[in-house]
């Protein structure tokens, strides 16, 4: 049996260099409070180190403060960069988080790629895939065993402990991000769930899942009743007009990316491409009518049942962030759900 089909909404808290920072916490906040009334149902916030050109806060703390002032809303880390992370401190935030949000704190990982966060933490790169599962199968035993002995070559837990444990049996759900095929494999073998990227193209995504179902087969697991897909989704009375509006904030993000260099599949066309050829088969961007449609597609073809959605870019007004999730919750998610 699968879960009901849920919509999430990424909120980076995220400014262009030089905006006053300040400002645009409150407007984060009061833009994850609208996102609790009109019905949303996870909030998702992004991380990253060294983030230039852009601000961000961290986090964290702002995913305790958002359970603060939306405590209907699950809360997803999307995603923590975790080979950059000691297991011990993972284990006992995000235990504390749950407590804070009284059960409904997603884990999000995933390996990281920029050299400038590696560098940075004092973690080779050549590492990345080693550290993340020895952390990973640690977080697991910290929340589920009352002392663990484990010993790597990157940490040692003697008697460990991780208390308190976390409200969610038998422990947060575990999303693992994973854009390339080997990074797939392993979220099927470590996670509860592979969490789809925003970035690669769908017909390439289409491909994955067959190879997610066979790395599943191989390790005894039912595919997850819960699959989420994060996405870049932006509506508006038409077409030309969602285009119109996103494409200054939305392109300038992908720009980044592209220079940040992130990890794609060999059979993806790639971020380097014009905006309008980014478009077609990445984003999720038109008419209520339209959108809908696309993410009904998406669902028949992957079985994905929720939809974090990308809404809002550095530099994005909040008047018009905030007019386009409430065109989204009051006309794309009955189209959806009745659908459905």
């Amino acid at each position: 049996m699968t879960a009901p089909f849920q919509f999430g909404l990424v909120v980076r808290g995220q400014a262009e260099e030089g905006e006053d920072i300040s400002r645009r916490f409150q407007e984060t906040l009061a833009y994850v409070r609208l996102a609790d009334r009109l019905g949303f149902d996870s909030i998702t916030k992004t991380a990253h180190y060294s983030s230039y050109p852009f601000q961000m806060l961290q986090m964290v703390p702002m995913l305790a403060r958002f359970a603060a002032e939306a405590p209907r809303l699950r809360m997803n880390a999307g995603v923590l960069l975790l080979p950059l992370m000691s297991p011990l401190h993972v284990a006992e935030e995000f235990a504390t988080l749950d407590v804070i949000t009284g059960g409904k704190i997603i884990l999000g990982v995933g390996l990281g790629y920029r050299d400038v966060e590696f560098k940075a933490f004092g973690v080779p790169r050549s590492q990345r895939v080693p550290r993340f599962e020895a952390n990973l199968i640690a977080i697991k035993r910290l929340w589920t065993e009352e002392k663990v002995q484990m010993k790597t070559r990157y940490f040692e837990l003697d008697d460990a402990s991780c208390l308190p444990k976390p409200l969610q049996q038998p422990h947060p759900p575990i999303w693992v991000g994973a854009n390339a095929d080997p990074a797939i494999e392993r979220a099927a073998r470590l996670g509860d769930c592979w969490y789809i990227g925003p970035a690669v193209e769908i017909s390439t995504i289409g491909r994955q899942m067959d190879l997610y179902k066979r790395a599943l087969d191989a390790a005894g697991k039912p595919f997850p009743t819960e699959l989420p897909m994060r996405r870049e989704v932006f509506v508006a009375k038409s077409r030309e007009e969602a285009i119109r509006l996103c494409a200054p904030y939305l392109g300038a993000k992908y720009a980044a990316y592209h220079a940040w260099r992130q990890d794609m599949p060999e059979d993806d066309r790639g971020l380097g491409q014009a905006f309008d050829a980014l478009i077609g088969d990445r984003f999720l961007i038109g008419s209520p009518d339209e959108v809908a449609e696309q993410i009904l597609a998406i669902h028949r073809k992957l079985g994905v049942n929720h939809l974090v959605m990308s809404t809002e870019w550095a530099g994005m007004p909040e008047s018009l962030a905030t007019e386009t999730i409430e065109m989204i919750a009051q006309e794309l998610f009955p189209r959806v759900r009745q659908a459905l």
